[in-house]
């Protein structure tokens, strides 16, 4: 992200893994003054011990969860394009997915199941990947999200087809409102090739099989 400040985040070790934050130490002080009123608005006391760090801490999250403002999913796929004579079906399953809605703030998280079929360009598979997680650490809704992930790739790749197809639980409806806990939302955008029966039935066939 911009202009971070970097720093040890608890001090976190394991398995002699040290993770590095990086934040934007003034959002952060804004951010977590602006939840120590909420805090209060909610009839709670931030001063008291439990609460003391909990204005930063979820300051620190909300920054987390949402640094995909700060990424250029575009640049991404862009820095690992080659030439490659290949034209069959690419598939990148089961790709996990974490995001916020923006109507209410909560989570919604699932898999993402992406493919493209080369036209004279192949990327390398980890930024399938990253690019989704490039648009979901944002406030999102899943049907915006499908689009842009398909969107990004083909207009980057200049693919004969891509599909997309995103499965998803969102807390909001488990949580609050309607509370049906298990329910699972499916969106899916495609192009090109993908449009065709054949392509999208053989794609779906896939991403559904168990190929272990």
């Amino acid at each position: 992200m911009n202009n971070h400040t970097d720093h040890l985040d608890d001090n976190e070790t394991e398995n002699g893994y040290i993770k590095i934050d990086r934040y934007n130490e003034g959002k952060i002080a804004s951010v977590a003054h602006h939840y120590s009123d909420i805090l209060t608005q909610l009839g709670e006391d931030p001063s008291r011990e439990g609460l003391i760090k909990t204005p930063e801490r979820v300051a620190k999250a909300l920054q987390y969860l949402t640094h995909g403002y700060d990424l250029d999913p575009a640049a991404i796929l862009k820095g690992a394009m080659f030439k490659e004579d290949y034209s069959q079906m690419v598939v990148v399953k089961d790709i996990e997915v974490f995001s916020m809605c923006e109507h209410h703030m909560l989570p919604f998280f699932g898999k993402a199941h992406v493919a493209y079929i080369p036209n004279g360009h192949i990327v390398g598979l980890s930024k399938i990947p990253r690019i989704v997680d490039a648009f979901a650490r944002r406030l999102q809704v899943q049907e915006r999200l499908t689009n842009e992930i398909r969107d990004c790739i083909q207009e980057t790749l200049n693919p004969a087809g891509v599909a997309v197809v995103i499965e998803c639980k969102h807390l909001c409806m488990a949580m609050r409102g309607i509370q049906k806990q298990n329910s699972v939302t499916t969106t899916s955008a495609f192009t090109g090739e993908f449009a065709k029966d054949k392509t999208r039935a053989e794609f779906l066939r896939l991403i559904t099989a168990n190929l272990h």
